[in-house]
């Protein structure tokens, strides 16, 4: 019974991840018109996601099934526990329609049940976040000088958007659109069946088809929401940037996907798109609430999913209530101070606003 839900969850899981992360990837040729109808954009996210898990799915897989945890520690229960408080963070997040980093999630989840059986590969999960924060930062880097550079060379380069040439740009755009999908593909499958693969719960190869599929049938069906927050939301770009942005993301995941490093596909794309809105029009033309709120769920997502799954295991596995007790006390502290520091913030602006007190 534990091991069909832990399937369950595990392809409930899948889709969330194609609404959320993998649909983003089709933002820049959404947003910059190359492809003009959103559910258009959506099939073909959902081809080149399940062609990129069955290609190169594979090595980001082992990482996630045994480069965080020893996989002596997996079996089915432990596997429901990983999939289920990851589900529900990037449930909570697609929601909202924020585009969630999946990885960041998956990692927490996995690293909670390690932190609840003291026993963690410090060194594998170190140099994971390093490049969770390097690889968003090049991407901005690598965006932001392309656009400075299209910027002085904007008279030159006009020749592309008239014409037979705009046809070409348009087929650039959705060549490299796809493969920022694919490469969505090959570093996202492992996030819903990578912990069934270390628990040898079901074969690498069947795990991969089967999870690839239900990301792909994610995206197509629930990723409208986080395609229209990534392509129209935070900044407007041109067919030609937007190729730029899907080429510097795809290169970048892809890359990382080869060395079997799990990497935030959403902050690579969104952070583009950043960089060129920077480059064109400086920093004040970003939106700046949305942004905010993107750069919050990011921050928080990888601490949630670890505090559920540490606190599930506590609560599930070994039936410890006092340690349970503990977290949710300082999960309502840590909430009801933010509502406070909230009021104390809002009642401030009154007072100086209205000129008077209490």
């Amino acid at each position: 019974m534990i091991l069909i839900l832990a399937g369950i969850m595990s392809l409930f899981f899948a889709m969330n991840i194609g609404a959320s992360g993998a649909a983003a990837s089709m933002g820049v040729a959404y947003g910059s018109g190359a492809i003009p109808n959103k559910r258009m954009a959506l099939l073909i996210c959902g081809i080149a996601i399940f062609l990129g898990a069955v290609i190169g799915g594979g090595e980001v897989v082992k990482t996630i099934g045994e480069g965080l945890i020893p996989s002596s520690l997996l079996n089915a229960e432990i596997v429901l526990i990983i999939l289920s408080s990851a589900a529900i963070a990037l449930f909570i997040a697609n929601l909202m329609g924020i585009p969630l980093s999946t990885s960041e999630i998956t990692v927490g989840s996995v690293v909670g049940v390690g932190i609840a059986y003291k026993s963690l590969f410090v060194g594998h999960i170190l140099w994971i976040v390093l490049f969770w924060l390097l690889v968003p930062l090049v991407a901005f880097g690598i965006a932001f000088f392309a656009g400075k550079l299209m910027n002085k060379y904007e008279q030159k380069l006009k020749w592309l958007q008239v014409g037979k040439n705009e046809k070409y740009l348009t087929v650039f755009v959705i060549i490299v659109g796809f493969l920022e999908a694919f490469s969505a593909g090959m570093n996202n499958v492992a996030n819903a069946i990578g912990p069934l693969v270390g628990a040898e719960l079901i074969p690498m190869k069947t795990g991969i088809i089967v999870g690839g599929f239900f990301i792909a049938i994610g995206a197509f069906l629930l990723g409208g929401r986080v395609l229209q927050t990534n392509g129209k939301k935070i900044v407007r770009f041109s067919k030609l940037e937007g190729g730029v942005i899907s080429g510097t993301g795809s290169t970048l995941v892809i890359i990382s996907s080869i060395y079997g490093l799990p990497v935030p596909l959403t902050q690579v794309t969104s952070t583009a798109i950043m960089g060129i809105g920077v480059a064109k029009n400086g920093i004040g033309m970003l939106k700046k609430q949305v942004i905010s709120r993107i750069l919050k769920v990011w921050l928080v997502s990888p601490i949630l999913s670890l505090v559920i799954s540490y606190g599930l295991v506590q609560l599930f596995i070994e039936s410890d209530f006092f340690n349970v007790f503990i977290l949710l006390s300082v999960i309502v502290a840590t909430l009801g101070l933010i509502s406070l520091v909230k009021s104390i913030r809002e009642d401030s602006r009154s007072v100086y606003e209205e000129g008077g007190g209490i």
